[in-house]
């Protein structure tokens, strides 16, 4: 028996429409260069995507065609976000964060047709141009200026649109956009994205249970949008009518909070480093900021220690944790305080939000080990695979490799943890990360929450180092609070009531800031190479 239901493509071209029609007056908000803030609506957003996808029609882009963009948060972020699919295109998001020599790599293996530009990151594109084969490239000016010789500017390019727009025919399935991994081991590798795949995350991300965005919401989006289209932020938000407020260049925590309170801002989102920067300002400030009552904090990228989950909570403010890759489009699982957490104690409650949180709908996940798929008892480890309709299924123009997916089709993903039998997911480690001290292992992420939950310190990344006889010990990396103090043995006295001795860190070295990759994550490979020769006493 057939089923009787229209053939209707999920596709971001709806989305699209229904913003212009339904929340036309709802604003967004961006910073630009110069501190000013650049406001306009939905309905002005939906005229200019539009102009943009013409424009580029007209220009030659092709179906399936790549433009890359090198960009801040900005509404002209979000008009190639929906403009560029709308045109039959692929958005590339471009990480203004990598060396100049991988992004340039990464344009070329997306074999990019068109880039678009900030003119504030004019410098960075100058130092790659010559290494890339593109054929336009368009500036989009945060500072007023007309776009510099040799290059053509975006407003000119919104302006060229002629005639009426017309949505090309697209299958849902058809690429919209593109993420690269960040190459942290090895060359990075691309993940495209599907209107579907797009639009199926879109819907799990409104959802109460996930991250719950609303049209009640003001949402400022922290994460990069070169970073997993930005957690799917700007999709979800155009998608149910959310005010967006777009922080531009400004990441410092005093322009954050800034705008939190001017814009009354009640989500937000980006990865833990960024939290622990604002706590630091909110509490050297006390008094300075009035935040929203209940604002949450939507944090992903790496583990959240329990001592910021904790903090935050005393200020009346939420972080939701999310667990993915860029692989998962990102979201796979989403921990946050349901109806069962919120009856435990505030130490409790803080625990169970630390986990990784509970699987998404239509997402599946299992653990294996050398034993074969583990049981949810919230004990058995292995490595975390996953599959659903938004998690990749290959690598763009990479052969499929068993390093990465398995023969029945699961993406591995290189973490390693257990499921509880209530469905949440806790990472112990990535499977790189373990410490594996005397046939014993140790987790690098539980030790690293514990040591941040010292009142002294700020961050804390903890890495295998080499042992003469113990094979691996590990060794943790500590910034220090601005002027606290603590010593190897302080802070070693305040683990041993959590760990066994022999889990306990000999080495502790305090530095004045960690490495860090372009997504705001602890750099270990720079760590393990810069302590590889340490010397144990």
């Amino acid at each position: 028996m057939k089923a009787t239901m229209m053939h209707y493509p999920l596709t971001l071209n709806h989305i699209l429409e229904r913003a212009g029609k339904l929340y036309g007056a709802t604003e967004i908000v961006s910073r630009l260069a110069d501190r000013s803030l650049h406001r306009y609506t939905y309905k002005d957003f939906y005229t200019r995507a539009r102009q943009l996808a013409a424009a580029l029609q007209q220009a030659g882009i092709n179906h399936g065609d790549r433009v890359g963009t090198l960009m801040w948060n900005s509404y002209a972020h979000m008009e190639c976000y929906f403009g560029i699919p709308a045109a039959g295109g692929v958005l590339h998001t471009l990480n203004l964060r990598l060396f100049p020599e991988d992004i340039a790599f990464i344009a070329n293996h997306a074999e990019d047709r068109f880039i678009i530009v900030d003119d504030i990151l004019l410098p960075l594109f100058e130092k790659f141009k010559h290494l890339i084969k593109v054929e336009r490239v368009f500036v989009f000016s945060q500072t007023s200026k007309p776009a510099p010789a040799g290059y053509e500017d975006y407003e000119a390019l919104l302006k060229s649109a002629q005639g009426q727009f017309r949505y090309p025919d697209l299958d849902e399935n058809d690429a919209c956009g593109m993420c690269y991994t960040s190459g942290t081991t090895g060359q990075p590798k691309g993940v495209v994205y599907s209107h579907r795949s797009t639009v199926l995350h879109a819907l799990m991300a409104a959802m109460p249970d996930t991250t719950s965005y609303s049209s009640a919401d003001t949402v400022l989006p922290v994460v990069p949008m070169f970073h997993a289209n930005a957690w799917a932020i700007p999709y979800v938000c155009t998608m149910v009518g959310a005010k967006l407020v777009y922080p531009g260049p400004f990441l410092d925590g005093e322009s954050l909070l800034d705008l939190y309170q001017q814009e009354k801002v009640t989500v937000s989102a980006g990865v833990p480093t960024i939290w622990l920067g604002l706590l630091q300002t909110l509490q050297q400030n006390p008094g300075r900021w009035q935040l929203m009552p209940g604002m949450r904090m939507t944090v992903g990228g790496s583990a959240v220690p329990v001592s910021l989950i904790k903090s935050y909570a005393e200020l009346d403010m939420e972080i939701i944790q999310g667990w993915g890759m860029t692989e998962t489009s990102p979201i796979a699982t989403v921990s946050k305080l349901d109806h069962h957490t919120r009856k435990l104690s505030p130490d409790e409650r803080a625990a169970a939000v630390a986990r990784q949180g509970t699987i998404v709908p239509f997402v599946d996940i299992r653990i294996m080990n050398d034993a074969g798929e583990a049981p949810w008892d919230g004990e058995t480890v292995g490595e975390v695979q996953v599959r659903g309709p938004w998690i990749t299924a290959s690598y763009h123009n990479l052969a499929k490799s068993e390093e990465s997916f398995t023969a029945d089709g699961w993406l591995k993903t290189g973490d390693v943890g257990v499921i509880g039998a209530d469905g949440c997911l806790r990472l112990t480690d990535r499977a790189k990360d373990l410490i594996k001290s005397g046939g014993e292992w140790i987790s690098s992420v539980d030790l690293e929450n514990s040591i941040m939950g010292h009142p002294s310190v700020a961050e804390a990344a903890v890495i295998a180092v080499p042992h003469p006889k113990w094979d691996e010990r590990p060794l943790a990396v500590v910034v220090l609070k601005p002027g606290q103090q603590a010593t190897v043995e302080g802070i070693r006295e305040f683990l041993l009531g959590k760990y066994a001795k022999w889990q306990v860190l000999d080495g502790i070295v305090f530095v004045d800031a960690i490495p860090r990759t372009s997504t705001g994550k602890f750099l270990k490979t720079a760590l393990r190479e810069t302590y590889k020769d340490w010397k144990w006493q």
